[in-house]
């Protein structure tokens, strides 16, 4: 008798390794498996669903424009198409002097910020910089701007012009000349394991790209859409980047990506110079407005603020000696462990009903929905704390590593 686990890995590519676990239905901040077995999801499809599984708002924006148009190709213009670029502009702060490009991932918005690159720069400024150990992307366009060797290697060679610096405003000043098109920066760094840029660095980067002319443009793909405690991650330095690239949590569990361009940068493309079939499309905006309506009459930025800050005094006040410490802002989260046991722990968590994710070896990454509230934070550390307990028990049973009590 097969498994759908057996058809799984049968049926589906294995770029993504084996699934972990059949999910059949998800309401607010839990999900059900096959078996009926419940989980509280403090992952969110990675930041993606902002609203939690099945919130009312997010069916009844699909169901409601599913009926009247879902498509009609962006030779034309719909209601929410414009209603969502206006709400776009608005709270990433670009006001009039703003435009959005409408794609359906967050790696099409980063190849639309690749090419207005490309286009701001010309034959006069080849160089485009971007950050060691930083991800926008597995396509070919954004997989060039990944700061990341081995998810290159078995691609090579990469598209050129791309040079990759380290994280610090010394290095950005050594690096930035009148032949740089752009710098790409992610706010915090999600996939290298929640991790920081140092204070001011944002604050440097626009004075920087703004002395010698280049785009400074910023991935808030997983930073975006009110997560951080703010609508951007950048809006915590109080600066405005030539052009934001979004995606994931503005739809709420919809595919659908953006580029916000700013200023100058808003009038680099033209006709023809890129485009997208599905981008744009009536349904997609419609379901993503509404998500950040949501997000706004609901006060969803101000709790992810709120609840981040409890999220993570709590993991600290677990006295856990797995964990070193919190990074990250908002509802994002980086739990950084004394040991390099984070696909334990994940492993574990699931074990106890608990969804989370290894960013890397040493790494528990959280972006769970800005809906959550004390309630699930409360069950968050119950099992949490239960996981942790099995892999420590686990390590001194092993007798591999010392771990103390």
């Amino acid at each position: 008798m097969t498994t759908w686990l057996d058809d799984a890995r049968r049926d589906l590519v294995r770029s993504f390794g084996d699934r972990m676990a059949m999910f059949v239905r998800g309401e607010g901040a839990h999900l059900w498996d096959a078996d009926g077995k419940r989980y509280l999801d403090f992952l969110a499809g990675i930041a993606v669903n902002s609203l939690g599984h099945a919130h009312p708002v997010f069916v009844d924006a699909i169901s409601r424009q599913a009926a009247t148009l879902a498509h009609v190709s962006n030779y034309f213009a719909t209601p929410p198409q414009l209603a969502l670029a206006a709400r776009l502009k608005r709270i990433a702060g670009t006001g009039d002097e703003g435009r959005v490009y409408f794609g359906n991932s967050g790696a099409e918005a980063n190849e639309a910020a690749f090419k207005l690159a490309r286009l701001h720069g010309g034959a006069d400024r080849p160089r485009i910089l971007s950050l060691k150990d930083a991800f926008h992307g597995r396509t070919m366009g954004t997989l060039a701007l990944t700061g990341k060797p081995w998810m290159q290697e078995p691609f090579l060679p990469m598209i050129g012009g791309v040079e990759f610096i380290d994280s610090t405003v010394e290095a950005l000043e050594e690096a930035l000349d009148d032949r740089v098109a752009a710098l790409f920066v992610e706010p915090i760094k999600g996939e290298a394991g929640v991790i920081d840029l140092p204070d001011g660095y944002l604050r440097a980067a626009r004075e920087l790209t703004e002395k010698h002319g280049a785009l400074l443009i910023i991935d808030e793909i997983q930073t975006g859409a009110g997560r951080t405690g703010e609508w951007f991650a950048f809006q915590h330095s109080g600066i405005t980047p030539d052009a934001i690239t979004v995606a994931k949590g503005i739809g709420g569990g919809f595919p659908i990506g953006a580029l916000i361009t700013y200023g100058s940068a808003s009038d680099l493309f033209y006709p023809g110079t890129h485009g997208s079939t599905f981008g744009g499309n009536a349904l997609g905006t419609a379901v993503a407005d509404a998500v950040l309506d949501e997000i706004e009459t609901a006060g969803l930025v101000a709790n992810a603020a709120e609840q981040g800050d409890r999220l993570r005094e709590a993991i600290l006040g677990i006295g856990s000696p797995l964990v070193a410490g919190c990074r990250g802002r908002g509802l994002l989260v980086g739990i950084a462990l004394t040991h390099p046991v984070a696909k334990a722990v994940v492993a574990a968590a699931q074990e106890h009903g608990l969804v989370i994710n290894a960013a890397n070896d040493e790494t528990i990454r959280l972006a769970p929905a800005l809906t959550i509230g004390d309630v699930e934070i409360d069950e968050f550390i119950e099992l949490f704390t239960a996981a942790l307990r099995t892999v420590q028990d686990a390590l001194v049973l092993d007798g591999s590593t010392e771990v103390s009590a």
